[in-house]
């Protein structure tokens, strides 16, 4: 029993949240209208978020040429992803795929072959958790 234990892969309890630029723009829209970031922000609250997941809004996450962006953390164990050129019309389900396989890890690190396309193309940037795991 311990030994099957031992395979079990550890949990991460800290709390996922997804950080959307309410004011992010993309190319093409009508500057009078509602922001792109405020739709995906309004969508991703209306939506049944995953387990442990959480959403908030922020004004300027400095990716403008990268609108809609957003990013996902998970805790000072898990490296953290910085997403962008997010349409609210088209990838609020895989947003919440994405967060749901990320929130299951312990480091955040999804293979990349399980994650939805919209992470696996539109990623501007990872950034390596507050606390690195130890190399001994």
């Amino acid at each position: 029993m311990a030994e099957d234990m031992a395979e079990l892969p550890a949990q991460n309890t800290a709390e996922v949240t997804l950080t959307i630029c309410t004011t992010c723009k993309r190319e093409g829209v009508d500057p009078e209208a509602t922001r792109p970031g405020s739709i995906l922000m309004a969508a991703l609250d209306a939506a049944d978020l995953p387990a442990g997941v959480s959403v908030r809004g922020v004004e300027c996450l400095s990716a403008c040429k990268r609108g809609c962006a957003m990013v996902l953390t998970g805790g000072e164990e898990r490296w953290s992803y910085i997403y962008g050129d997010l349409d609210p019309e088209a990838h609020v389900d895989d947003i919440l795929a994405g967060a749901a396989a990320y929130a299951a890890t312990a480091d955040g690190l999804v293979p990349w072959r399980e994650r939805p396309q919209v992470f696996r193309k539109q990623s501007i940037a990872r950034i390596p958790p507050i606390k690195l795991p130890s190399k001994d």
